[in-house]
Order: C-alpha cells, then sequence, then structure tokens
C-alpha cells in the first residue's frame, strides 16, 4: 500500500508542472511548442533541486519544442544557477539553461542561455515572431565549453550571459540588445531533448532570482532590499535559503550546537534553526541598537556584539560582552566607533576596529573583556583602512583585511601586530576572512573593483570565495547578490564543513 501511495504522490508531484501549479519559486510550466513526449518539472524542498524532464525536437529555426519552468517578470534582474544533465543522453545537442521568451507560443521572439549537451556554453535568440534563430557562430559568442554554472541579466533591453567553470569566477560569454523585447517576460529553466522521442532530464541547484537597483541607490533613503538567510557546504557547493524576508538582517553566526544560527535585524539579535522555522529573540537586555558585528566566543560561553550608543563619537558603536544564552550585557569598550570582529582563543581578550583622537583612519584593538588598557595592533596613514580583523584557533596570527597596497586585500599578523604578511594580491577587493574552526581554511567575500577601495558596499554582483589558511589560489564558492551584511561575522561551522550568509534581492 505505501508503494502505491508513493506512486500517486510522485504523480501528482510531476503533475503539478502540467497543470500550471508553482513549482518551488516558480509559477508557471508548461511544454511549449507541444513535443511528441509531455515534460515534467519537480522540486525537492530538502535539497532544493530543481529536476526538470523534456522532449522537443529542437530550440532553432522558426519555432521550438521543449520544457519551461518560469515566472513573469518585469524589470531587470540577475538569474543564477548551477545545471547538470543526468546520464549520457540521446543527442549532443541537447539542450538547457535560462530563457527569456514573449509568449508560451511556438513561434515567440526569446533569448536564452544555453548550455548543451557536448558542452558548447552560448547565448542564442529569435528577435522577432517566426523568424530563424540566430546561429551564434555568426558572431563571437562561444567561449569555452562545459560550464557548469549559468547566469543571464536583464539590464533595460540588455541582455547578458556568463558562465563558469565549478570553483572559477563568472566570465562574460555574450551581451545582446532586444529592442522588440516588451517590459514583462517569461523567465526560467528549460530543457529541450533536441530529439522528438527522446526524454532528457536535468538537475538544477543553487537557483537564485535577483532584483538588482542602479549603483546609485541608497537604501537609507529608498528602502532596503529583502534578504535571504542561506547556509552552504563549502565543499560541495550547495546552497539552501532557510528565511527571507522583505525588510534588512545582516551577518549570521553559527551557534555552538550546531543546529541554530543567530542574526542581527532592527537593532536586536534573533535564532533561528539551521533548517528554519520560527525565530526566537535573544535578550540583550537595555543594549537594543545592535549592529552586524557580533561573535561567540571559542568556548561557546560568550557573545560579544556591537551596539550603538546615543551621543558618542563616530556613531557611538561600543562593543559589550554577555552570556550567550543572553543577559545584561557589560561595556568593554569606553571609547567609540568601536566594532567588534574576534575573540581570542583564550576567550580574554577581543579585537575590535575603531577611531581614535578624532582621526579619520580606522586601525586594529585588542582589550580584556574585564578590564584593563586596549592596544592599538595598527597604525595606519591617512588613506588606508582595515577590518574584518580574527584570530586563528591556534591563536599564531590575527587575520584582517587592509588597503596597505592600495587595493584591499587580505593579510594576517602576529598577535602583537608584528610580522605582516599579505594572503592575497587579484583584480578583486577582499574583505572579512573568517577562519574555519579546524583552522584549515578562509572565506571571504569579494568585490568588485569599480568601487571606492574602503567601502563595502550593499547590493553589488560579490563572491564568496575559499583558500587555504597559509594562502594560495582562492576558488569561488558562491555568486550572489550582495555585500554589506552578507558575512561580515565568523559564521562557519562548527564541523567546519558549512557557512552561513546573507544574499539581497529587490520585489
Amino acid at each position: 500500500m505505501k508503494y502505491a501511495f508513493l506512486f500517486i504522490f510522485c504523480l501528482a508531484l510531476n503533475l503539478s508542472s502540467l497543470t500550471g501549479q508553482s513549482v518551488g519559486i516558480f509559477s508557471n510550466s508548461s511544454d511549449i511548442g507541444n513535443p511528441l513526449n509531455p515534460g515534467s518539472s519537480a522540486y525537492d524542498p530538502a535539497e532544493q533541486i530543481y529536476t526538470l524532464r523534456g522532449s522537443g525536437y529542437n530550440i532553432w529555426f522558426d519555432r521550438d519544442e521543449f520544457h519551461y519552468l518560469f515566472n513573469r517578470l518585469k524589470g531587470d534582474f540577475i538569474m543564477t544557477a548551477d545545471f547538470r544533465f543526468v546520464g549520457k543522453g540521446t543527442n549532443e545537442h541537447r539542450k538547457t539553461g535560462w530563457m527569456l521568451r514573449w509568449s508560451t507560443g511556438e513561434k515567440s521572439p526569446h533569448i536564452s542561455a544555453v548550455v548543451h549537451g557536448d558542452g558548447l556554453t552560448v547565448l542564442q535568440w529569435r528577435g522577432e515572431e517566426g523568424a530563424s534563430m540566430r546561429d551564434p557562430q555568426d558572431e563571437i559568442f562561444a567561449k569555452g565549453s562545459a560550464y557548469d554554472i549559468i547566469q543571464i541579466e536583464r539590464s533595460g533591453k540588455r541582455i547578458i550571459m556568463r558562465a563558469a567553470h565549478s570553483g572559477e569566477v563568472l566570465e562574460e560569454i555574450g551581451s545582446h540588445e532586444m529592442q522588440n523585447m516588451p517590459d514583462e517576460i517569461l523567465a526560467g529553466l528549460f530543457v529541450c531533448a533536441h530529439e522528438p522521442q527522446a526524454i532528457e532530464e536535468v538537475k538544477v541547484w543553487n537557483v537564485r532570482i535577483d532584483r538588482p537597483v542602479p549603483d546609485n541607490y541608497d537604501p537609507d533613503k529608498e528602502g532596503y532590499l529583502g534578504c535571504r538567510l542561506e547556509t552552504m557546504d563549502v565543499f560541495t557547493g550547495m546552497r539552501k535559503v532557510i528565511y527571507e524576508k522583505p525588510g534588512r538582517f545582516e551577518a549570521p553566526n553559527w551557534m555552538p550546537d550546531g543546529r541554530q544560527l543567530l542574526f542581527n535585524m532592527d537593532g536586536l539579535l534573533y535564532k533561528i534553526p539551521v533548517t528554519g522555522g520560527s525565530l526566537v529573540k535573544l535578550n540583550t537586555g537595555s543594549v537594543d541598537r545592535n549592529n552586524n558585528d557580533h561573535g561567540i566566543s571559542f568556548n561557546g560561553k560568550l557573545l560579544a556584539i556591537s551596539s550603538h550608543r546615543e551621543g558618542m563619537p563616530g556613531g557611538g558603536s561600543t562593543v559589550y560582552v554577555l552570556p550567550l544564552k543572553g543577559g545584561e550585557p557589560r561595556l568593554v569598550t569606553e571609547n567609540t566607533p568601536s566594532y567588534f570582529h574576534g575573540w581570542a582563543p583564550n576567550n580574554k581578550e577581543v579585537v575590535y576596529v575603531g577611531q581614535r583622537d578624532g582621526k579619520s583612519v580606522y586601525n586594529i584593538y585588542r582589550k580584556p573583556v574585564n578590564g584593563g588598557s586596549e592596544q592599538a595592533l595598527t597604525d595606519l596613514k591617512p588613506g588606508e583602512h582595515v577590518d574584518g580583523c580574527e584570530y586563528s584557533p591556534d591563536g599564531k596570527y590575527i587575520y584582517y583585511n587592509g588597503s596597505h597596497t592600495g587595493t584591499m586585500q587580505l593579510w594576517r599578523m602576529k598577535p602583537d601586530g608584528t610580522g605582516r604578511e599579505q594572503l592575497t594580491d587579484d583584480d578583486y577587493y577582499n574583505w572579512f576572512p573568517h577562519i574555519s574552526p579546524d583552522g584549515k581554511w578562509i572565506v571571504f567575500i569579494s568585490f568588485p573593483s569599480d568601487i571606492e577601495v574602503n567601502s563595502h558596499p550593499s547590493y553589488k554582483r560579490v563572491m564568496l570565495r575559499l583558500m587555504p589558511v597559509s594562502g594560495g589560489k582562492p576558488r569561488v564558492i558562491a555568486y550572489l547578490y550582495g555585500g554589506q551584511g552578507t558575512i561580515n561575522v565568523p559564521s562557519w561551522s562548527p564541523d567546519s564543513r558549512q557557512i552561513a550568509f546573507v544574499s539581497n534581492s529587490g520585489k
């Protein structure tokens, strides 16, 4: 009996795609062009993986046959996902990827970011109803082959395709102006067998649809974008969204029990299960203007936070300490502004960045949490900047990001501020190095280099990257829309396998 129930459940799951019901984040699914064999779409909510199965003679000439999973979207957006065909396939020109389409008609104009079964990765389009498809070989749009990650961006009338092999930086494959593109279009995932009798299957994961804002967008005036709280296995690249809301929240810590996350929202701190669920407010007593700088001591007993005090210099950000279970915080830094970033492994000291004596420069400081003088670990020149200071678990180094050489890169120094070493030197501005609990890895956020060198703004196309603690070639582990608040604080899981972070998207 249970097998009959399982069959009925699976049939219902697949049929949901045929009746137009929602599948994951997509509102519509349909076969386009009446292919010989019906297709289907399914979503595994536990693993957050989409499975598309589809037939169809081709997506080419003046008409198309394929299976489509899509939303109706207006305005600009960025769509990113990982793609993998299942099995060897029947035809090497089977296709999958992202498609932007004017209608569900078989001859509709469209533009698609396509990866083929033989690895060919191209941007292709039909500019008019019933027109012949543009052969991508007419333009220099095919670069490399067999990409794993495909991204398509709509920016006005311009469509941009980017792609990457796993672990590598996204590169632009092609772009094209679609002059007759309406404001509202269909946008989503597709699969085509390129063989009328065949059915091909593709798995798609890390599916994100981001709604960007202009570079000059001011969130304080125009409103904050929505947030997603995500977890990620840094070695498999699998991401999961566990909580999202229209407003702003930031900077998750992974709790010592491995089962909860801690993050800040609206000046307060909240806990949530790593599998998602209800929020529980952490008691921080009278300190209720918390920012996104907070972290848990190595022994798992104490929490350091940064919160603003009225009437103090530089906005009044102050470092406090309280029990991890909650309670009334105890002031650590009388001088402001002070932004917490890391605990010493002895659980008796914290490191933070601050401005002192009316100077505009931030420096790194260390101070005992139970009283004593703060010690400056850096002495920067005007124009330099440091941030994100964090101890290695063995206490041998403090890692941080700094612009000592004119670009923002990762560095480390000894706990007394001597022996400074540069760890990265590339075309990106790298911030907030976080050391895994086993002391082997650094995860950090990389901004594009077209921003101000000492800034870490919100709402940019950024990357999370991973590298050994002693340096080496970084590996990209996530492509996202985010920045400020994404990964400002230590966010590794206790087993050194996962991280938590925040990504952003407008409506």
